[in-house]
């Protein structure tokens, strides 16, 4: 699950790690790969090592500070939230960045709202 993923890179960028390998999941290598592109993540690659699959991501520093100082789940299997993309708004004052799972797949916050799809806020990140 992609709470449990965005908890293993912040201990492990905490924890001064070059890069870090979970299993794999659809939607943790989609999350990955949208982090990746907005600059949080240097690089996210899927690897198969016999039967099983698993993805390698390196994680990035700025001046010496990790690349995702923390997160904040909103939408939890308990109580799902959605919003339309005109409720989308800016996180940190620009410095942040919210997930989203859209009928097009996993976006963020600005491509979505460029796209003028809305679905399911899944965390922010800063």
């Amino acid at each position: 699950m992609y709470t449990d993923l965005l908890a293993k890179i912040k201990n492990a960028e905490l924890a001064r790690k070059e890069s870090i390998t979970t299993p794999f999941s659809k939607m943790d290598f989609a999350i990955a790969k949208a982090l990746a592109q907005a600059n949080y993540l240097k690089d996210v690659q899927k690897r198969t090592i016999g039967h099983k699959m698993f993805i390698d991501i390196k994680l990035v520093y700025r001046g010496g500070k990790p690349g995702i100082t923390d997160f904040k789940i909103m939408s939890k299997p308990s109580r799902r939230l959605y919003v339309g993309y005109r409720d989308l708004r800016r996180i940190k004052q620009g410095y942040g960045l919210a997930v989203l799972s859209t009928p097009k797949g996993i976006s963020v916050n600005t491509d979505a709202r460029k796209a003028k799809v809305g679905g399911e806020y899944l965390f922010e990140v800063w």
